[in-house]
């Protein structure tokens, strides 16, 4: 007999948002996760600073996950501008589509934080802290965690959201593709001069990636993406001979800098999941895609793979008792890669253009930031990926609506916006 029971490994921002939308599902929930359960209602800040799109933010507010992160929390994008090298570059806003931000930033530990206040106040979610698990299996009807102190969790459906490197996936059997760039992501809040105007930053060149997040008018989060070495060797820096390198770093653009945060380093390795699904088990979060963090759209797809695997696991028990059916599971891997792969290929293409070595590669970047800059319809495409608040992957009727909605600007006024 199959039971309204889910079992999540991992209490990170992803678990815990699958718990939510689970237990809005009607799911009885168990949360397994390594950390103590005081690491889980204060996390330290992590230098994380998460680009929100307009879907997560309306999922964020459904799960009740938004109304405890505090208004002075969150920080307004008000357009997006892409460089390569020192002069080229385009911008990128909502306004051709009646918005007046792309979306919005919020700490990593703040968010975390606010997800642990909603599901302490879920009574169909209970976590087990400071709880390691052993192994995983799947036996007929229950897939089951085995924890180190001896206890067996079993539930007609194992969730894994335990990172991209994901100890569950691996004891499910479910191969990953693993790229690691060699390189490490460095990133602190830097108070500066220079006004940010609400602007986001990616700027390439210079063997390094850098991006500028910004946190107020004088405050912003910097991003360097550099070889490992050179990482560490900033870190061992004082304060002072730090806020130097990495003005120098960004050429002066925001005047002086000085360090306002903690330093944090993050290896950089993309992870794309061969298999979702498997019997009795799916992967959600990270554990299902780890995206390079250049487009800023690693935990927006952890929140899709949320959404539509809480809807796939509430049909599964609508429809035949079973929050684990297996032709619902196939559905939602469907779905996600749909919403994933578009995103995964292209920030890996992306990447192979702007940072690789080779000259061949200028004439396409000039073609990539040419277009960029003279064609009105590609920047209003990739704003309203942004500020589409529905659901994804969507439908293909909802996407030849928002393509309508793309070029409605150009067919309405009978000349270009820019």
């Amino acid at each position: 007999m199959q039971t309204r029971h889910v079992v999540i490994i991992g209490a990170g921002p992803a678990g815990l948002c699958l718990s939510l939308a689970l237990a809005q599902q009607g799911m009885q929930v168990d949360v397994i996760e390594r950390q103590g359960a005081d690491a889980l209602a204060e996390p330290g800040f992590d230098g994380r600073e998460i680009a929100l799109t307009h879907a997560s933010m309306r999922l964020l507010r459904t799960l009740g996950v938004w109304q405890h992160i505090a208004e002075d929390e969150i920080s307004p994008i008000r357009r997006a501008c892409i460089m390569d090298g020192a002069r080229a570059h385009f911008k990128v806003d909502g306004t051709a589509l009646g918005h007046d931000h792309l979306g919005t930033l919020v700490s990593n530990h703040i968010i975390r934080a606010a997800a642990w206040k909603a599901v302490t106040a879920q009574a169909r979610i209970r976590v087990h802290a400071d709880a390691r698990v052993e192994s995983v299996s799947c036996q007929g009807d229950f897939a089951s965690a085995h924890l180190g102190d001896g206890k067996e969790l079993r539930a007609p459906l194992l969730v894994a959201a335990d990172s991209r490197f994901s100890e569950a996936r691996r004891g499910m059997g479910i191969p990953a593709h693993m790229h690691d760039f060699g390189k490490s992501m460095l990133v602190c809040r830097m108070q500066h001069d220079a006004s940010t105007a609400g602007t986001a930053w990616e700027w390439f060149g210079n063997g390094m990636t850098r991006a500028l997040l910004p946190l107020g008018e004088h405050l912003s989060s910097v991003v360097l993406t550099l070889p490992d070495a050179e990482a560490q060797a900033l870190m061992r820096l004082s304060a002072e001979d730090f806020a130097r390198e990495v003005t120098t770093h960004y050429e002066g653009r925001l005047g002086s800098m000085s360090l306002a945060s903690t330093i944090h380093r993050y290896p950089l390795v993309a992870t794309w999941s061969r298999r979702f699904v498997g019997p009795r088990f799916a992967l959600a979060g990270d554990a299902a895609v780890g995206m390079h963090p250049v487009t800023a759209h690693g935990f927006n797809l952890g929140l899709a793979s949320v959404e539509h695997l809480a809807q796939a696991a509430g049909d599964g028990w609508r429809r035949h008792g079973d929050p684990g059916d297996a032709a619902l599971l196939a559905r939602y891997q469907r779905r996600h890669r749909m919403s994933s792969a578009p995103m995964f290929a292209g920030t890996q293409l992306l990447l192979g253009v702007f940072t690789g070595p080779h000259a061949f590669l200028r004439p396409l970047r000039r073609v990539v930031m040419s277009a960029g800059s003279r064609v009105p319809a590609l920047r209003r495409a990739l704003a309203a990926n942004l500020v589409d608040d529905g659901p994804r992957p969507a439908s293909l009727a909802r996407h030849l609506r928002v393509a309508l909605n793309v070029l409605r600007p150009r067919i309405g006024s009978g000349r270009p916006h820019t």
